[in-house]
């Protein structure tokens, strides 16, 4: 027990001795220890402005760390460019610092969540193409649907960025929909934000932020399989305990995090 207070002790005196470049509502990140890149700290607070911090998730950080990584190195090795280097440890992990784009890319494979609400389209309905939205990044306008004629105009990104965050944007979403179906999973839809890095020079896009189920509208296809063969078809069915059920069908669940609170999706 000794042992472990002081391992404590000294994780927290490394925490407390780097410099704090930014703190969200799930992450914090810090200086990194070589030049261009940052430690992004995984925290177990809640989803969105409207939880309370005292409503964190105990171990979600730790499971996003995991999954993040699970989904980031997948992408780096199809050829998709991400800011993901490695993980460090439990809660932490060494990506590239890039430009963010004041931008939430989401891509949609079904109706759910603000695409029902806008276009009366009923929960589930599958999509004849995956659909690519941009939201401007203002938590205090609400993060606003905009156009990519709102984007240019603005100066947010250009014409040459939108058809390579379209590119990106889809080729993520087939790599996620391949892993999520092969652990019994629909992907409803997911969020994406992009950076911008500049290798020598040219610059050039990629994947930032993270991939987990704080980004994700994931849906148990045994369920619904089960509610289609009996002729109830109904509003999909999340997974429950999302974090640690998809964290042990993908194989990366730490064996020493268990919770079974459960957590409700972002919209």
């Amino acid at each position: 027990m000794a042992a472990r207070r002081l391992a404590l002790k000294s994780f927290g005196d490394v925490m407390a001795r780097r410099k704090k470049v930014y703190e969200g509502k799930a992450k914090i990140l810090y200086e990194g220890p070589e030049p261009g890149t940052l430690i992004q700290y995984f925290k177990d607070d809640g989803l969105d402005a409207a939880t309370p911090p005292q409503a964190a998730v105990e171990g979600k950080g730790v499971l996003n760390n995991r999954l993040s990584e699970f989904f980031m190195a997948g992408l780096n090795s199809i050829g998709v460019p991400t800011h993901f280097i490695k993980r460090l440890n439990m809660r932490e992990q060494m990506v590239r610092m890039a430009e963010i784009l004041p931008l939430e890319i989401v891509v949609r494979n079904y109706a759910a969540g603000g695409m029902t609400e806008r276009l009366g389209i009923p929960v589930g309905t599958p999509l004849p193409r995956p659909i690519v939205e941009y939201y401007f990044k203002d938590e205090k306008l609400g993060n606003p649907l905009v156009s990519e004629e709102h984007i240019v105009a603005f100066g947010w990104a250009n014409q040459q960025d939108l058809d390579d965050i379209i590119a990106l944007s889809l080729r993520v979403n087939d790599f996620l929909t391949g892993v999520m179906l092969g652990a019994g999973i629909r992907l409803a839809d997911f969020r994406l934000e992009i950076g911008r890095v500049w290798e020598g020079d040219f610059m050039r896009l990629i994947v930032a932020d993270e991939i987990s189920p704080d980004s994700c509208r994931l849906w148990d296809i045994r369920g619904l399989d089960l509610a289609e063969r009996e002729g109830q078809l109904r509003e999909p069915i999340p997974l429950a305990d999302v974090y640690t059920e998809l964290a042990r069908r993908l194989g990366v669940l730490p064996t020493n995090v268990t919770h079974t609170t459960k957590p409700t999706l972002i919209n």
